[in-house]
């Protein structure tokens, strides 16, 4: 492992290495960034083993301009106007594939996810390239995100360490949120996390009773069913007591084949639950005194297994969820009293 000051860094040495199937990692707008090429299966191979990540789970890649995403992608109206105006600059763009990535880096749906940075220094390493290069967080999944390269060495085992090739060093990167996602491939553009760009989403609901709360969940589920088992999908539940939480939970429950009462696990704090396709872990912070019990429990082990989570008192734990929302969907549900008894104001949107 080679750490270069930026200054420093030649980028025909990077390139050099790129082209050999190295892992080169590299300061971005966001955080550190982990790059190998991205048409190269040896090299995604590699950066599996990095990034601990089972292969299946999709990559967004960088590349230097629109002129080259689309030749890796297809750009339809809505996905060439987020181009325009947003890119380059945090904000990942999720299109139909071409199939000239390396298998492994596309969705199992045949969809790419494309980054422009607005990192200079990058930008050139990519236009020198001509390849488009892996667009990942240095980190390990789940593990701290990588604003300094003591962040990311101080979170990697030594075998990790013997895989990375080059380390460019900026020093300290500002704390900036990682890049939005969205994807562009469905009639309605979907947001899939909410980053350093701002995209509205918030949606509002008026639920007269359990069986409308239940059809809610159900109807906000389908809208990400496509990235099941290849990602989580975290429904974060905020609401008084009563407000119908559980009720929520029993949607979801329903939309994935549960046939088991799903009741608030109040006392056991998980709850595990096994559909046609997928797992639904229903979980109960309420009695917890701090965020930390939680990861003791085991949820980030419980997180790779990509399933369906519902959180209730989503609220007391906010910290811990944002710090898994940059591997995982997190849809954030905030229910509220209706002016009549049974009536239930549901907004929410991706945190």
């Amino acid at each position: 492992m080679k750490i270069i000051k930026i200054n420093k860094a030649n980028i025909e040495e990077l390139t050099e290495t790129l082209q050999k199937g190295g892992l080169v990692i590299m300061p971005t707008e966001t955080v550190y960034g982990a790059f190998v090429d991205a048409t190269n299966p040896k090299a995604i191979e590699k950066l599996n083993k990095y990034k601990k990540r089972p292969f299946g789970k999709p990559y967004s890649v960088a590349v230097s301009n629109q002129k080259m995403a689309e030749k890796y992608v297809y750009l339809n109206k809505t996905a060439k106007n987020l181009y325009k105006n947003f890119l380059p600059g945090p904000l990942t763009i999720i299109s139909k594939s071409k199939g000239k990535v390396a298998k492994g880096v596309e969705s199992e749906e045949k969809t790419l996810g494309i980054r422009i940075p607005n990192y200079p220094f990058v930008l050139e390493v990519i236009k020198k390239y001509q390849k488009p290069l892996t667009a990942t967080s240095a980190n390990a999944s789940y593990k701290k995100n990588p604003h300094s390269v003591k962040d990311i060495l101080d979170n990697l085992s030594h075998s990790q360490k013997e895989l990375i090739d080059i380390i460019v060093d900026a020093g300290r990167l500002p704390k900036n949120k990682p890049s939005t996602v969205i994807d562009t491939t469905q009639e309605e553009p979907a947001i899939i996390r909410q980053g350093g760009i701002k995209i509205k989403n918030k949606n509002k609901f008026l639920s007269k009773d359990e069986e409308n709360t239940q059809s809610l969940a159900k109807t906000i589920y389908q809208k990400y069913a496509k990235f099941y088992q290849t990602r989580p999908i975290i429904f974060a539940l905020e609401g008084k007591m009563g407000t119908g939480k559980t009720v929520f939970t029993k949607g979801l429950g329903s939309v994935l084949g549960i046939k088991e009462d799903i009741k608030s696990p109040t006392y056991d704090i998980i709850t595990e639950h096994k559909g046609k396709k997928t797992k639904l872990f229903h979980i109960d912070v309420w009695r917890l005194e701090n965020e930390e019990e939680i990861e003791k429990m085991g949820l980030e082990k419980l997180l790779k297994e990509n399933p369906v989570v519902a959180i209730e008192w989503a609220n007391k734990i906010v910290d811990i969820i944002k710090k898994h929302s940059e591997d995982a969907i997190v849809i954030w549900v905030r229910i509220n009293y209706g002016k009549r008894e049974n009536e239930r104001i549901i907004t929410w949107g991706i945190l």
